[in-house]
């Protein structure tokens, strides 16, 4: 892709935010990319296309590139090129399990240590997400749907917790996108974020723990069943 395509692609997504560090700036927007698939799974980058789009020099973007090579997005193969990883089922499912239990952490220490007003947050995303019909973007649910998650993860006040799950999160995000996208047992992850705020607004924190893990336990057959989907339209 030529820098005047990548221009256009920045313009679709805002370009650069103006918050954080140059290099963290652009790993945002490249997370965003890949997320998208405007960087497809097992796509070179092409760091000088890349630096141009993003106006940027080489130094900053190859920090940037560690840092998604740190969540698991980039991979370096034998020549140090590096390209975005293209993860199999069974390394995603194994990505999720460990997400699975550090939100479950996160769901029990959220129950005693979130804010009313943070659970306030949560009932907010969730209802935005129960009301949203066929006219919602597909990544504006998306969007709210990993807000409500990462709220809940907030509202544990543990620290090494938040990171970790930000960065089991990020090496999820274009799967679960792609399942989100495709209404994958769309109704039922409603019902499961309707146990987890329930739990939550109790103030419950095994139950939250329990809702949490089983939520995440199902992500991994939506994100089979949405691959599988692909797999076929491909075909046809």
């Amino acid at each position: 892709m030529g820098g005047t395509a990548w221009a256009e692609e920045l313009r679709e997504i805002g370009g650069i935010g103006p918050r954080k560090s140059l290099a963290e700036r652009a790993a945002d927007t490249l997370r965003e990319f890949i997320l998208l698939g405007k960087l497809p799974p097992g796509a070179a980058v092409r760091e000088r296309e890349l630096a141009d789009a993003l106006n940027i020099s080489r130094t900053p973007l190859k920090e940037a590139l560690r840092i998604l090579e740190n969540e698991g997005l980039v991979v370096y193969g034998p020549t140090r090129r590096p390209r975005v990883a293209d993860p199999s089922l069974e390394e995603l499912a194994q990505s999720l399990a460990v997400l699975g239990a550090l939100e479950a952490l996160a769901g029990e220490l959220a129950c005693r240590n979130a804010t009313d007003a943070e659970i306030a947050e949560a009932a907010d995303l969730e209802e935005r997400m129960r009301l949203a019909d066929e006219s919602t973007e597909p990544l504006q649910f998306f969007r709210w749907d990993m807000d409500f998650h990462q709220t809940i993860v907030r509202a544990a006040r543990n620290a090494p917790l938040l990171e970790s799950h930000r960065t089991y999160n990020a090496r999820l995000w274009r799967a679960r996108f792609i399942s989100s996208k495709m209404r994958t047992a769309r109704d039922r992850t409603l019902r499961q974020h309707e146990d987890i705020l329930a739990a939550l607004r109790a103030r419950d924190g095994p139950a939250c723990a329990r809702h949490m893990r089983r939520h995440l336990d199902a992500a991994i057959a939506n994100i089979a069943a949405a691959q599988e989907r692909l797999e076929a339209e491909k075909e046809t």
